[in-house]
């Protein structure tokens, strides 16, 4: 016996790679234009690196939600486990501007700010990229651990035991 049912019509379709990557760009870099212009102000207050973690983990946990909600279509929140596997690719990012500004401050001992805007946008750009990629392909995949909602078809078209015969 066959049973036929009906397509759901609230399902979000899937965003495609290029949409998901124009709103990773205007998302992720929304956010880290205003991260970069965070840590240097609060590197005044703090070593370099302290400051980067800081506005690190804040602008992290501002992108994961908006990358959920937005970029890659979820409808829905990130959840925890969505916010952990989303920390690996921070730290990675964390780890790569932290050793562009290192570097920068070897070459030149006393850089302008200028220089470390600049350093510091492309390392992050670098970095970027590297997350949207992990974010695509392993965090925001929707196959794993996610429970489809199955809901009852409607009673029209509901089968009834007295409807079911038997060929010959």
């Amino acid at each position: 016996m066959e049973t036929h049912r009906a397509e759901r019509t609230d399902a979000k379709p899937e965003v495609g790679p290029l949409a998901s990557f124009v709103r990773f760009v205007v998302c992720g870099g929304g956010v880290g234009l205003l991260s970069s212009a965070a840590v240097p102000l609060l590197a005044l207050l703090m070593p370099w690196a302290a400051a980067n973690a800081v506005i690190t983990v804040a602008s992290t946990i501002l992108c994961t939600e908006l990358h959920a909600l937005f970029t890659f279509g979820t409808g829905r929140r990130a959840g925890l486990r969505r916010h952990l596997q989303s920390a690996g690719s921070a730290t990675a990012a964390y780890v790569v501007t932290c050793a562009a500004m290192f570097l920068l401050h070897f070459v030149q001992s006393s850089p302008g700010l200028a220089w470390e805007q600049a350093v510091y946008l492309g390392a992050s750009g670098l970095a970027g990229i590297g997350r949207f990629l992990v974010l695509r392909l392993c965090v925001f995949t929707g196959t794993r651990g996610e429970t489809a909602t199955v809901r009852p078809l409607p009673a029209a078209t509901r089968l009834h035991h007295g409807d079911l015969r038997l060929a010959w």
